[in-house]
Protein backbone atom coordinates (compact mmCIF):
# COMPACT_ATOMS: atom_id res chain seq x y z
CA UNK A 1 0.00 0.00 0.00
CA UNK A 2 1.30 3.45 -0.92
CA UNK A 3 1.92 5.99 1.87
CA UNK A 4 -1.08 8.22 2.52
CA UNK A 5 -3.95 8.99 4.92
CA UNK A 6 -5.47 5.50 4.63
CA UNK A 7 -2.20 3.75 5.44
CA UNK A 8 -1.61 6.15 8.32
CA UNK A 9 -5.06 5.42 9.76
CA UNK A 10 -4.58 1.66 9.45
CA UNK A 11 -1.16 1.98 11.13
CA UNK A 12 -2.77 3.72 14.12
CA UNK A 13 -5.39 0.95 14.32
CA UNK A 14 -2.60 -1.62 14.28
CA UNK A 15 -0.93 0.33 17.08
CA UNK A 16 -4.08 0.26 19.20
CA UNK A 17 -4.35 -3.51 18.79
CA UNK A 18 -0.65 -3.81 19.61
CA UNK A 19 -1.09 -1.80 22.80
CA UNK A 20 -4.11 -3.79 23.93
CA UNK A 21 -2.22 -7.06 23.54
CA UNK A 22 0.78 -5.50 25.25
CA UNK A 23 -1.16 -4.60 28.38
CA UNK A 24 -3.42 -7.63 28.43
CA UNK A 25 -0.85 -10.38 27.91
CA UNK A 26 2.44 -8.75 28.96
CA UNK A 27 3.90 -8.96 25.45
CA UNK A 28 5.39 -6.29 23.24
CA UNK A 29 2.51 -6.58 20.81
CA UNK A 30 4.76 -6.89 17.77
CA UNK A 31 3.02 -10.19 17.02
CA UNK A 32 0.36 -7.87 15.61
CA UNK A 33 2.27 -4.77 14.54
CA UNK A 34 5.09 -6.48 12.62
CA UNK A 35 2.87 -8.48 10.21
CA UNK A 36 0.43 -5.54 10.07
CA UNK A 37 2.97 -3.01 8.82
CA UNK A 38 4.44 -5.66 6.52
CA UNK A 39 0.98 -5.97 4.97
CA UNK A 40 0.90 -2.17 4.63
CA UNK A 41 4.06 -2.28 2.50
CA UNK A 42 6.93 -1.81 4.97
CA UNK A 43 9.99 -3.95 3.98
CA UNK A 44 10.74 -6.94 6.22
CA UNK A 45 13.95 -5.75 7.88
CA UNK A 46 12.58 -2.22 8.35
CA UNK A 47 9.42 -3.70 9.90
CA UNK A 48 11.52 -5.56 12.49
CA UNK A 49 13.28 -2.36 13.55
CA UNK A 50 10.24 -0.09 13.34
CA UNK A 51 8.12 -2.03 15.82
CA UNK A 52 10.67 -1.66 18.63
CA UNK A 53 10.34 2.09 19.34
CA UNK A 54 6.56 1.75 19.28
CA UNK A 55 6.79 -0.95 21.94
CA UNK A 56 8.41 1.40 24.48
CA UNK A 57 5.55 3.87 25.16
CA UNK A 58 2.91 1.13 25.24
CA UNK A 59 4.92 -1.07 27.59
CA UNK A 60 5.68 1.92 29.82
CA UNK A 61 2.01 2.92 29.90
CA UNK A 62 0.83 -0.56 30.85
CA UNK A 63 3.67 -0.96 33.36
CA UNK A 64 2.63 2.26 35.11
CA UNK A 65 -0.82 0.77 35.70
CA UNK A 66 0.68 -2.46 37.05
CA UNK A 67 3.00 -0.52 39.38
CA UNK A 68 -0.02 1.17 40.88
CA UNK A 69 -1.62 -2.22 41.46
CA UNK A 70 1.65 -3.59 42.98
CA UNK A 71 1.70 -6.52 40.56
CA UNK A 72 5.28 -6.24 39.32
CA UNK A 73 7.84 -8.56 40.92
CA UNK A 74 10.86 -6.26 41.11
CA UNK A 75 13.24 -9.07 42.05
CA UNK A 76 12.37 -10.97 38.89
CA UNK A 77 12.87 -7.80 36.83
CA UNK A 78 16.31 -7.31 38.43
CA UNK A 79 17.30 -10.90 37.60
CA UNK A 80 15.85 -10.91 34.07
CA UNK A 81 16.69 -7.48 32.70
CA UNK A 82 20.54 -7.46 32.59
CA UNK A 83 20.99 -10.61 30.44
CA UNK A 84 17.95 -9.63 28.40
CA UNK A 85 19.32 -6.18 27.58
CA UNK A 86 22.68 -7.59 26.51
CA UNK A 87 20.96 -10.26 24.40
CA UNK A 88 18.71 -7.63 22.83
CA UNK A 89 21.73 -5.73 21.50
CA UNK A 90 23.27 -8.99 20.25
CA UNK A 91 20.04 -9.99 18.54
CA UNK A 92 19.76 -6.59 16.84
CA UNK A 93 23.26 -6.97 15.44
CA UNK A 94 22.59 -10.55 14.37
CA UNK A 95 19.50 -9.46 12.42
CA UNK A 96 21.86 -8.25 9.69
CA UNK A 97 23.82 -11.49 9.37
CA UNK A 98 21.58 -14.44 10.34
CA UNK A 99 20.63 -16.34 7.15
CA UNK A 100 16.98 -16.86 6.33
CA UNK A 101 15.90 -13.64 8.09
CA UNK A 102 15.13 -15.54 11.28
CA UNK A 103 12.58 -17.94 9.76
CA UNK A 104 14.05 -21.09 11.33
CA UNK A 105 14.34 -19.43 14.71
CA UNK A 106 10.73 -18.27 14.49
CA UNK A 107 9.60 -21.82 13.71
CA UNK A 108 11.36 -22.98 16.88
CA UNK A 109 9.71 -20.14 18.78
CA UNK A 110 6.32 -21.20 17.42
CA UNK A 111 6.96 -24.76 18.65
CA UNK A 112 7.88 -23.42 22.10
CA UNK A 113 4.75 -21.29 22.22
CA UNK A 114 2.58 -24.22 21.17
CA UNK A 115 4.02 -26.43 23.90
CA UNK A 116 3.61 -23.67 26.50
CA UNK A 117 0.00 -23.10 25.47
CA UNK A 118 -0.80 -26.81 25.66
CA UNK A 119 0.88 -27.17 29.05
CA UNK A 120 -0.83 -24.11 30.51
CA UNK A 121 -4.24 -25.22 29.28
CA UNK A 122 -3.83 -28.90 30.16
CA UNK A 123 -2.80 -28.17 33.74
CA UNK A 124 -5.17 -25.24 34.12
CA UNK A 125 -7.91 -26.88 36.14
CA UNK A 126 -5.61 -28.21 38.83
CA UNK A 127 -3.70 -24.93 39.02
CA UNK A 128 -6.90 -22.91 39.16
CA UNK A 129 -8.17 -24.92 42.13
CA UNK A 130 -4.84 -24.39 43.88
CA UNK A 131 -4.86 -20.66 43.11
CA UNK A 132 -8.38 -20.27 44.45
CA UNK A 133 -7.43 -22.04 47.68
CA UNK A 134 -4.10 -20.24 48.07
CA UNK A 135 -5.64 -16.82 47.53
CA UNK A 136 -7.54 -17.28 50.81
CA UNK A 137 -4.34 -17.92 52.78
CA UNK A 138 -2.29 -15.23 54.55
CA UNK A 139 0.65 -13.77 52.65
CA UNK A 140 -1.09 -13.67 49.30
CA UNK A 141 0.91 -12.37 46.40
CA UNK A 142 -0.24 -9.02 44.91
CA UNK A 143 -3.29 -9.55 42.74
CA UNK A 144 -4.74 -12.35 44.88
CA UNK A 145 -2.11 -14.98 44.03
CA UNK A 146 0.30 -16.54 46.46
CA UNK A 147 3.94 -15.88 45.76
CA UNK A 148 6.06 -19.06 45.57
CA UNK A 149 9.63 -19.37 46.78
CA UNK A 150 11.94 -16.81 45.14
CA UNK A 151 12.90 -18.00 41.63
CA UNK A 152 16.42 -19.19 40.92
CA UNK A 153 18.63 -16.49 39.45
CA UNK A 154 19.75 -18.62 36.52
CA UNK A 155 16.17 -19.41 35.50
CA UNK A 156 15.14 -15.78 35.31
CA UNK A 157 18.40 -14.95 33.56
CA UNK A 158 17.85 -17.70 30.99
CA UNK A 159 14.30 -16.50 30.28
CA UNK A 160 15.59 -12.94 29.92
CA UNK A 161 18.41 -13.93 27.57
CA UNK A 162 16.09 -15.82 25.20
CA UNK A 163 13.46 -13.05 25.30
CA UNK A 164 16.05 -10.33 24.71
CA UNK A 165 17.58 -12.20 21.79
CA UNK A 166 14.19 -12.54 20.10
CA UNK A 167 13.38 -8.91 20.88
CA UNK A 168 16.44 -7.63 19.05
CA UNK A 169 16.57 -10.23 16.29
CA UNK A 170 12.91 -10.30 15.33
CA UNK A 171 11.50 -7.02 16.62
CA UNK A 172 9.16 -8.68 19.12
CA UNK A 173 8.86 -7.53 22.72
CA UNK A 174 9.97 -10.84 24.21
CA UNK A 175 6.82 -11.29 26.28
CA UNK A 176 5.77 -14.28 24.19
CA UNK A 177 8.73 -16.04 25.84
CA UNK A 178 8.69 -14.36 29.26
CA UNK A 179 5.05 -14.94 30.25
CA UNK A 180 5.16 -18.74 29.79
CA UNK A 181 8.80 -18.78 30.96
CA UNK A 182 8.02 -16.96 34.19
CA UNK A 183 4.93 -19.02 34.99
CA UNK A 184 6.20 -22.47 34.06
CA UNK A 185 9.98 -22.20 34.46
CA UNK A 186 10.37 -19.66 37.29
CA UNK A 187 7.00 -20.39 38.97
CA UNK A 188 5.82 -16.76 39.03
CA UNK A 189 2.03 -16.35 39.50
CA UNK A 190 0.18 -15.50 36.29
CA UNK A 191 -0.84 -11.88 36.87
CA UNK A 192 2.58 -11.07 38.30
CA UNK A 193 4.19 -12.78 35.30
CA UNK A 194 2.17 -10.65 32.86
CA UNK A 195 2.97 -7.41 34.71
CA UNK A 196 6.65 -8.27 35.23
CA UNK A 197 7.03 -9.33 31.60
CA UNK A 198 5.67 -6.00 30.41
CA UNK A 199 8.18 -4.10 32.57
CA UNK A 200 11.00 -6.17 31.05
CA UNK A 201 9.63 -5.64 27.54
CA UNK A 202 10.02 -1.87 27.97
CA UNK A 203 13.63 -2.30 29.13
CA UNK A 204 14.56 -4.69 26.31
CA UNK A 205 13.11 -2.45 23.59
CA UNK A 206 15.35 0.53 24.43
CA UNK A 207 18.78 -0.94 23.47
CA UNK A 208 17.19 -2.77 20.53
CA UNK A 209 15.73 0.52 19.27
CA UNK A 210 19.06 2.32 19.59
CA UNK A 211 20.90 -0.45 17.75
CA UNK A 212 18.38 -0.67 14.90
CA UNK A 213 18.35 3.14 14.62
CA UNK A 214 22.12 3.15 14.19
CA UNK A 215 21.73 0.45 11.54
CA UNK A 216 19.14 2.58 9.71
CA UNK A 217 16.37 -0.01 10.07
CA UNK A 218 13.58 2.20 11.47
CA UNK A 219 10.83 4.06 9.59
CA UNK A 220 10.20 6.78 12.19
CA UNK A 221 6.93 7.99 10.64
CA UNK A 222 5.40 4.52 10.90
CA UNK A 223 6.83 4.07 14.40
CA UNK A 224 5.25 7.34 15.57
CA UNK A 225 1.86 6.41 14.11
CA UNK A 226 2.01 3.02 15.84
CA UNK A 227 2.82 4.75 19.14
CA UNK A 228 -0.24 6.99 18.82
CA UNK A 229 -2.46 3.91 18.98
CA UNK A 230 -0.28 1.85 21.31
CA UNK A 231 -0.46 4.10 24.39
CA UNK A 232 -4.26 4.11 24.96
CA UNK A 233 -4.47 0.48 23.89
CA UNK A 234 -1.92 -0.59 26.52
CA UNK A 235 -3.77 1.22 29.29
CA UNK A 236 -6.98 -0.56 28.29
CA UNK A 237 -5.29 -3.98 28.15
CA UNK A 238 -3.65 -3.54 31.56
CA UNK A 239 -6.96 -2.47 33.11
CA UNK A 240 -8.65 -5.60 31.75
CA UNK A 241 -5.92 -7.85 33.18
CA UNK A 242 -6.12 -6.24 36.63
CA UNK A 243 -9.87 -6.89 36.76
CA UNK A 244 -9.76 -10.37 35.21
CA UNK A 245 -10.40 -13.55 37.13
CA UNK A 246 -7.12 -15.49 37.34
CA UNK A 247 -8.71 -18.78 36.33
CA UNK A 248 -10.30 -17.35 33.20
CA UNK A 249 -7.22 -15.32 32.38
CA UNK A 250 -5.11 -18.48 32.36
CA UNK A 251 -7.31 -20.01 29.66
CA UNK A 252 -7.30 -16.79 27.62
CA UNK A 253 -3.49 -16.57 27.77
CA UNK A 254 -3.19 -20.23 26.74
CA UNK A 255 -5.48 -19.66 23.74
CA UNK A 256 -3.57 -16.51 22.79
CA UNK A 257 -0.23 -18.33 22.92
CA UNK A 258 -1.62 -21.21 20.85
CA UNK A 259 -3.08 -18.90 18.23
CA UNK A 260 0.18 -16.94 18.06
CA UNK A 261 2.11 -20.19 17.59
CA UNK A 262 -0.10 -21.20 14.67
CA UNK A 263 0.13 -17.78 13.02
CA UNK A 264 3.90 -17.66 13.37
CA UNK A 265 4.39 -21.21 12.16
CA UNK A 266 2.09 -20.72 9.18
CA UNK A 267 3.68 -17.44 8.14
CA UNK A 268 7.23 -18.70 8.51
CA UNK A 269 6.51 -21.95 6.63
CA UNK A 270 5.09 -19.95 3.74
CA UNK A 271 8.14 -17.69 3.75
CA UNK A 272 10.57 -20.62 3.85
CA UNK A 273 8.81 -22.50 1.05
CA UNK A 274 8.56 -19.47 -1.26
Amino acid sequence: MDPGPLRDALTIVAGAATGALSGLFGVGGAVISTPAIRALGVPALIAVGTTLPSIIPGAASGTARYVREELIDRRVVALTAPPGIVASVGGSLLSKVVPGEGHVLMLLTAALLGFSAWRMYATGRADNRRDAADAREPGAHPGGEVGPAPPATWRCGAVGAVAGLLSGLLGVGGGIVMVPGFTQFARVPLKAAIATSLACVALFAVPGTITHALLGDIDWRVALLLAVGVIPGARLGAALTVRADVRRLRVVVAVFLGATALLYAGGELVAVLD
